[in-house]
């Protein structure tokens, strides 16, 4: 039997959630040079996609973090799958803002959070967890307490484990990069040769520059 991250990967792949050019990099919002692209909005759009990540993030919640009592989206990418989660759930449900809207009461968490609940955060990409972890301190500083965090899919960088830890935050994800890179060179979506190209990558995005073939 598949494990859920080898069968999440391939849903990823086959919908164009993730997308692999290691030949011709993307550039990412920050100005680095990416061979991978993943917007996890995009399973919105495919019911079966969209009902499985669900339904193994509530699994994810039922299992780790049975005292949560709240689900947190974090905005934008996880605000429906959060929402969907905490339905199925029957919890009460906010979302984090990436910065306080600029009008009104300028509220960074939207919904009513009440101090002393015990959250579990929903994100849907973890790159390296700066986001995720500003959503985790204003959930904090309304007085809850942040018992996990839940996500689709990490590239598992090392800034970010780092992060996540020294937050004393348990992050649990449903795939990674490691299990995308089996499944692509199994289903020939990559060669054999971009397979180190990859690797490379992950290990010092920010410097890494595309070699010439």
């Amino acid at each position: 039997m598949k494990k859920v991250e080898t069968l999440l990967a391939e849903k990823l792949l086959k919908v164009s959630a993730i997308k692999l050019q290691p030949e011709n990099p993307f550039t990412w919002a920050s100005g680095w040079n990416s061979p991978i692209y993943t917007d996890n909005r995009i399973t919105l759009s495919y019911p079966e996609v969209r009902s499985f990540i669900k339904v193994e993030l509530c699994r994810i919640i039922e299992e780790r973090f049975p005292e949560a009592n709240a689900v947190a989206g974090v905005a934008t990418g996880a605000i429906a799958q959060g929402a969907l989660v905490a339905d199925t759930l029957a919890l009460p449900y906010v979302y984090v803002r990436s910065s306080p809207k600029d009008h009104g009461l300028e509220n960074l968490i939207e919904g009513n959070l009440k101090p002393g609940q015990k959250v579990v955060v929903v994100e849907d990409l973890i790159s390296t967890g700066g986001s995720s972890l500003k959503a985790v301190q204003a959930i904090r500083n309304a007085g809850c307490e942040v018992v996990g965090m839940v996500a689709m899919f990490s590239y598992g960088f090392p800034v970010a484990e780092k992060a996540f830890k020294e937050a004393g935050v348990e992050l649990v994800t449903l795939s990674n990069y490691n299990a995308m890179l089996e499944v692509a060179l199994a289903t020939n979506y990559i060669h054999a040769d971009d397979v180190e190209t990859l690797k490379e990558w992950r290990k010092d995005p920010s410097v890494w520059t595309p070699a010439k073939r």
